[in-house]
């Protein structure tokens, strides 16, 4: 299994309103996609900055393929609409990860 995370550090004035965007509407559109199977959603205990808080979304696909398709078709769209809702009051990066077993 392969893991698309997404770690986003939100600025606390806005953490309500992204996290409910992200549940509601962003979440459920990557879904829509069909090239994650799941997905969960952490919230990264760790601060460093006393005026954000960080978000962790794993979305796991089966195969290299389904995520290099995502990126390549879908992403970009995806990605415009959280910076033209929330601008630089949320800020991601983005890391793949593969299963150790």
């Amino acid at each position: 299994m392969l893991i698309y995370n997404v770690t986003t550090g939100v600025d606390k004035a806005i953490e309500k309103e992204w996290l409910r965007w992200m549940k509601e509407t962003h979440i459920p559109d990557v879904m829509r996609t069909k090239l994650f199977v799941s997905h969960r959603l952490y919230k990264v205990l760790t601060t460093h900055d006393e005026n954000s808080v960080s978000y962790a979304i794993q979305y796991a696909a089966h195969s290299l393929n389904e995520i290099d398709h995502y990126i390549e078709k879908f992403a970009p769209a995806l990605r415009e609409e959280v910076t033209k809702k929330f601008g630089e009051k949320a800020v991601s990066f983005r890391t793949l990860l593969e299963e150790v077993v």
